[in-house]
């Protein structure tokens, strides 16, 4: 049975600066370092980078901190290659950044997309170039099968996952536990008991962010997975079966056990609905007001924000089975060439190397989905633990179910998927009803 009591260093926002640790010449890949040179003259080294001269922009949504982990990754593929790399941020609208330099005529060499429904949109517009087979070997050695198909589009692979986001974790405030005699809870029913045990202690078992709709998409993903398994979880979002399905109905009915009760949401619903995200991490560790918020391994930089010590009084525990499967969902994010460049592809296969990946892994604030990155690279035991429940669910991980669909319905404030959780959380007693509108919104959205 899966458990992560997880004894931690700060996770997200690490407030140290990360030093000069940015991997050096370890190991070749075939496209990128195949001609490194251990002897000779400075000439000979020179003339040993097979990127000398090349130039290479970078475009992701990073700033701060992961932009500067970032850098330190592109300075290790410089020093290995001899390329310059130059690194643009598109700020969190990557559309809008990415979008008048394609039509322009004139992208970056390499773009990193925060959702797998941005490279089936920009292979659409004929604006990504297909992987090298270098690059693809790189993938085909170091990812399952099913993080190669999301970066892929139209039966030609263009992506490759970089970064992971590990979105399937409860948040626990140590001493409401103790106060109410609550333990982690490793199914789903005990998850409802000691909410019970905790709402009897005086303590709302639960702050929801509900006012920020993807949150209300992550818990329903972690639900549905469990309850419905990896199978249908992929024909759900690629809405090959309609939301009206029972597998659907049993994951609301699971998710109103919660929704259902006042005093198991910090406020009742209303309350829940007009917070956001990060209110809801505050209101557990900073106003010590709930003992429970769901979201994923960046709540650990939120909750050192309100005070809390991460590891003694902000605990995290994985989210509970609710049927069969071990729920690991997953956000993440995808380098594709928006240039067939030389410098682009070369970089493309560092990052989905194991080199790549493990340079990295030793910065804060960072998962792989590389099943070739030990978790012994990772700065502290939750990224550990975390990278390890990644490795283990194999074949069973699963992305953002909301991020794979058409934004207008998986990615729109107030509209479509957000919207109509919102709705359910507001009544959870409809659950055909909420059924229905998502299946109609879904239709919408999907047919576009």
């Amino acid at each position: 049975m899966r458990k992560l009591p997880i004894p931690i260093a700060l996770l997200a926002l690490a407030a140290v600066a990360c030093g000069g640790n940015s991997g050096g010449n370890s190991g070749g890949e075939p496209a990128v370092g195949q001609t490194s040179a251990s002897s000779g003259g400075g000439d000979a080294a020179a003339a040993a980078k097979p990127l000398d001269g090349v130039t290479i922009e970078v475009a992701a949504k990073w700033t701060g901190d992961e932009q500067a982990n970032f850098e330190q990754v592109l300075k290790a593929f410089q020093d290995k290659t001899g390329a310059t790399v130059t690194y643009a941020s598109t700020g969190e609208d990557t559309g809008a950044f990415l979008g008048p330099r394609i039509q322009g005529n004139n992208p970056p060499d390499v773009a990193i997309l925060p959702q797998p429904g941005l490279v089936q949109q920009y292979a659409d517009e004929n604006a990504l170039k297909p992987l090298t087979p270098e690059v693809q070997a790189q993938i085909d050695q170091n990812y399952t099968p099913y993080w190669k198909e999301l970066g892929s589009a139209n039966g030609q692979v263009y992506g490759v996952l970089v970064k992971a986001a590990h979105k399937s974790l409860i948040w626990y405030r140590q001493q409401a536990f103790d106060d109410a005699g609550a333990q982690e809870a490793a199914t789903w029913d005990d998850l409802v008991k000691n909410a019970q045990l905790l709402a009897d202690s005086g303590t709302p078992p639960f702050a929801l962010c509900g006012a920020s709709g993807w949150t209300l998409t992550d818990l329903f993903e972690n639900v549905y997975l469990s309850s419905a398994g990896p199978e249908n979880y992929d024909k759900l979002s690629k809405h090959e079966i309609p939301w009206t399905d029972p597998t659907v109905t049993t994951a609301l009915e699971k998710m109103a056990q919660i929704f259902g009760k006042k005093e198991f949401l910090l406020g009742g619903a209303s309350g829940a609905l007009q917070t956001d995200f990060p209110t809801c991490v505050t209101q557990v560790y900073g106003q010590k007001k709930a003992a429970m918020v769901i979201e994923a391994d960046f709540v650990a930089g939120a909750a050192a924000q309100s005070g809390a010590k991460v590891g003694e009084d902000a605990k995290a525990m994985a989210f509970p089975k609710v049927g069969d499967t071990e729920p690991v969902v997953l956000g993440g994010d995808i380098a594709v060439a928006l240039k067939d460049s030389k410098g682009a592809m070369a970089l493309l296969e560092f990052l989905a190397s194991k080199e790549g990946g493990e340079i990295w892994a030793k910065l804060p604030g960072y998962l792989s989905p590389n099943r070739n990155v030990s978790p012994d690279n990772y700065p502290n035991e939750l990224t550990k633990q975390l990278a390890q429940t990644i490795i283990s669910a194999g074949e069973a991980v699963r992305y953002d179910m909301s991020d794979l669909a058409p934004s207008a319905f998986g990615g729109t404030d107030g509209k479509g998927e957000w919207k109509d959780l919102q709705d359910f959380l507001r009544d959870p007693s409809d659950v055909k009803g909420a059924q229905k509108k998502l299946e109609a919104d879904a239709a919408k959205a999907f047919k576009k």
